[in-house]
């Protein structure tokens, strides 16, 4: 102690004061830098379970895209597909509509032809029948008498043929 007195330390001062740091050390521990120290560790498990909780957000995030792409092609494949369908329903049914148009127009061809037939006939009977009034007109002023109607009808049959 001798010695410490020489340097103008007190040895009795000094021990107090190695007291009272470790006293210090001590409840700085206990209240100050244990409680510090757990804040820091909570920050540090909240930190890492946000970096966590975020790259499993980013993964499910990928998932999700993934998914929705999947999804997306899915549903442009089917959207190609009926659209496909449509065409080749509607391709069918301009043929179908085609061949009857060409039906309809054929049987109205048919019908005009026989009405235009019926129509002919109807007028040579007609053209026979003022043919046979002429006949008979013509032949009474050459001959100068009427005949009887069944030679009339003779007569004029044998000039019509």
């Amino acid at each position: 102690m001798e010695l410490l007195n020489n340097l103008g330390i007190n040895g009795k001062l000094l021990l107090a004061q190695i007291v009272n740091f470790l006293v210090l050390l001590f409840i700085l521990k206990k209240f100050a830098y244990g409680p510090v120290l757990k804040m820091l560790n909570d920050r540090t498990k909240k930190i890492e379970k946000g970096l966590k909780d975020s790259e499993e957000a980013r993964k499910k995030l990928e998932e999700i895209t993934e998914k929705e792409k999947e999804v997306l092609k899915k549903a442009r494949e089917e959207a190609q597909v009926i659209i496909k369908n449509a065409e080749d329903q509607a391709k069918a049914n301009a043929v179908s509509i085609v061949l009857e148009g060409r039906d309809q127009g054929e049987k109205l061809i048919i019908n005009a032809k026989k009405q235009i037939e019926q129509e002919k006939n109807k007028m040579m009977v007609e053209i026979k029948s003022e043919v046979a009034e002429l006949v008979a007109r013509a032949t009474e002023k050459i001959i100068g008498e009427k005949l009887d109607s069944g030679k009339d009808r003779e007569l004029i049959e044998k000039v019509i043929r």
